[in-house]
């Protein structure tokens, strides 16, 4: 097995009952959940919100003020369109805008929002990763 793997992002949220009608504004279905975790079956890995006091105790630092927004995560996609249009789905469904998407230094197109518990997406089209027909990327070799 490979040790350069992740199989599971755990995102913690003030509110898991707005975090799961944000991200179903977005078209996400839920594959698992319970009353303080809610799991999403994403391209062979999934990601989960966690309710924050109960990812704190689960985490064994149970009181700690758990923080948002020193990490991005990114949707790749196949053109600046669909850049635009995740970027605007984003937005209607309550997210805050950070950076509207743009041309940028390395030769994509790129923008970045943010969800309600502040957690931070990129939304890009990179021209030098294409991605495979299910919308996962697997670096191209150098």
């Amino acid at each position: 097995m490979t040790p350069q793997r992740v199989t599971l992002i755990t995102l913690g949220v003030a509110d898991l009952t707005r975090a799961k009608a944000f991200y179903a504004a977005l078209g996400w279905e839920p594959t698992s959940e319970t009353e303080t975790v809610v799991f999403y079956q994403i391209n062979g890995m999934v990601l989960g919100f966690f309710g924050l006091d109960s990812l704190a105790e689960d985490q064994g630092r149970s009181g700690a003020t758990l923080g948002t927004g020193a990490m991005t995560l990114a949707q790749s996609f196949e053109s600046e369109g669909e850049v635009d249009s995740a970027y605007a789905a984003a937005l209607d469904a309550g997210a805050t805008a950070l950076k509207s998407p743009e041309k940028v230094f390395w030769g994509g197109y790129s923008g970045y929002y943010a969800d309600p518990d502040g957690h931070v997406w990129e939304v890009a089209y990179n021209p030098f990763w294409p991605l495979n027909s299910d919308g996962s990327l697997t670096l191209p070799a150098e």
